[in-house]
């Protein structure tokens, strides 16, 4: 027989209540001040800046084309000003390498005798390291041809 326990189904069912701190009574203040209203009111303005802008274009034979050019002019203000952060940017550079170019070529010269006498002695360490391998083929290789068996 199946025994219905009815209490437990109610407790299962309900609600805890939320502890009411001041920290959450400051998050939930928070949250409507920095967060929710921003937004809503940036939505709003957008929404205000839409219809104006509607309304300005079209509203008695409103000159559209106007209208596109200032479109056009905010939109290429960013661009043209990341274009002019690049080539301040790209000339600094090319002073930089200007400036380098006069001290480097005697400490560039330096540097490559340095590394070609690194690279010569790593070939004669590695030559010293294969040298006894070498030998030991080449004597066995001498004594199958003595003995004529490949």
């Amino acid at each position: 027989m199946l025994e219905i326990n009815y209490a437990k189904i109610h407790c299962m069912n309900a609600k805890v209540p939320q502890p009411i701190h001041e920290s959450y009574r400051n998050h939930r203040r928070q949250l409507f001040w920095q967060i929710i209203l921003p937004i809503t009111l940036t939505t709003l303005l957008c929404l205000a800046l839409i219809v104006f802008v509607g309304i300005a274009a079209f509203r008695d034979g409103g000159d559209v084309g106007r209208w596109a050019a200032v479109s056009t002019i905010w939109i290429v203000i960013p661009i043209v000003i990341g274009l002019l952060l690049t080539l301040a940017l790209l000339a600094g550079l090319v002073y930089l390498m200007a400036r380098l170019l006069h001290i480097m070529p005697a400490y560039t010269g330096m540097a490559q005798d340095y590394v070609h006498k690194t690279a010569l002695y790593i070939k004669r360490g590695a030559d010293a390291v294969v040298r006894p391998v070498f030998f030991i083929e080449g004597l066995g290789a001498s004594i199958r041809a003595f003995f004529g068996r490949k």
